[in-house]
Formats: structure tokens, sequence, C-alpha cells
């Protein structure tokens, strides 16, 4: 009984801890539910090889302060550029390092772009802009 009872507080500990809940549609249905819900898309463009990147995806992305700014004004989406959807989103969004960070609108339109690692403080920072 100990051994459960503890099990269910840590698992429900980590359920209210938890960082940028990602999307996980396609760009259209990205861009759908930004319409619908009056939000911006933030877009993680990322590359598996990119060490900066790997280091948000550990360390910013779960960040719990992050998470909860994030989650509540925007659509997440990551989305790795050298492959399936981010071969057709890099027409549109072209990429000249990694990570790049995109603030998209429901329409398209880019709100506003960062390019580079940030720091969860920084990133909250720019999306608070």
């Amino acid at each position: 009984i100990v051994l459960t009872t503890l099990f269910a507080i840590i698992l429900s500990s980590s359920t209210f801890a938890q960082g940028i809940k990602f999307f996980e549609g396609t760009w259209g249905e990205a861009l759908g539910e930004a319409e619908k819900q009056e939000k911006i898309i933030f877009v993680d463009a990322y590359a598996v090889w990119c060490g900066p990147c790997k280091q948000m995806a550990k360390n910013v992305f779960p960040n719990e302060k992050v998470g909860e700014f994030f989650n509540k004004h925007f659509i997440s989406m990551q989305i790795d550029m050298e492959r399936g959807m981010g071969l057709e989103f890099a027409k549109s969004y072209p990429v000249r390092a990694y990570p790049t960070l995109f603030f998209i609108d429901g329409k398209g339109k880019i709100v506003h772009t960062v390019v580079g690692a940030q720091s969860a403080e920084a990133l909250l920072s720019i999306g608070k802009k």
C-alpha cells in the first residue's frame, strides 16, 4: 500500500509539473486551431543533430513556468525541418540556423522570429511580448 500511494503521489505531481504540450497535428490543423482559439502558433523549428535544440528540448520546454504560460497563450509545435512536414514548412518559413523559433498567426503570417537557443527566462520574456 505504501508503494502504491508513493507511486500515485509521484505520478500526480509529475502530471501537474509539466512543460509545453506540443500540438500533434498537421500544420493546417494548427492554423485552424490558432484561428479557432485566437492564439498565435509557437513553432520550434529544429534539426535532430542540433545541440542547442536538444538543450532546449531537455531544459527549457519541460520547464513548468514555460509550459504554464505557453500552453495558455499559444498553439505550440515542434517541427523537424529536415524530414516530413518540415520539408514543406521550410518552403514558406525558411530557416538559416537552428533552432529558429517562430511565432505565427492563424493566417500563417510571421509575427516574430528568434534564432538560437533561449533560456527558460528568455523564452518566457519573448513569449510575453
